[in-house]
């Protein structure tokens, strides 16, 4: 085995580094408010998950049955769906949009009951989108077993 070499780095150039390496500066202040933004909601047959973003995609708040404390097979439930649109409406409530597209993904039992709790919450609900991916035809199937 040889010898190990140790390359000492120059402190500016770390320093360089580290200034280059922080994230941009969020455009929308924390007390700014949010005019208009996206409601994601994915709903799976164990889970629902909800993201509210701005209009750039930013995430402003996310929640989830499971974050809210269902669990096992009660997080798949509409009720379960609807407690987290309640909780997400109340996390927005502030500076979050008040005029939202909603896209919808998946085909879990909380879908509708998501987007009825949205709407009973006071958002103007401008467009609804069904972005469930689907397959076109798939991959070839495997041959015919033979015996």
């Amino acid at each position: 085995m040889g010898k190990l070499k140790v390359a000492q780095k120059k402190e500016e150039s770390v320093k360089e580094k580290a200034a280059s390496e922080k994230a941009p500066a969020k455009v929308s202040a924390p007390g700014k408010r949010v005019l208009e933004g996206r409601i994601y909601i994915q709903a799976t047959y164990n889970n629902t998950l909800m993201t509210a973003t701005d209009s750039a995609g930013r995430v402003l708040a996310w929640m989830s049955a499971g974050s809210l404390g269902f669990s096992g097979p009660k997080k798949a439930t509409p009720f379960a769906a609807s407690k987290v649109a309640e909780a997400i409406a109340q996390k927005i409530e502030r500076t979050g949009p008040a005029t939202v597209e909603i896209y919808v993904r998946g085909v879990g039992s909380g879908r509708d009951s998501a987007i009825r709790s949205l709407a009973a919450k006071g958002l103007n609900i401008t467009a609804i989108k069904d972005v469930t991916p689907i397959p076109h035809n798939g991959p070839k199937p495997a041959k015919t077993r033979r015996v």
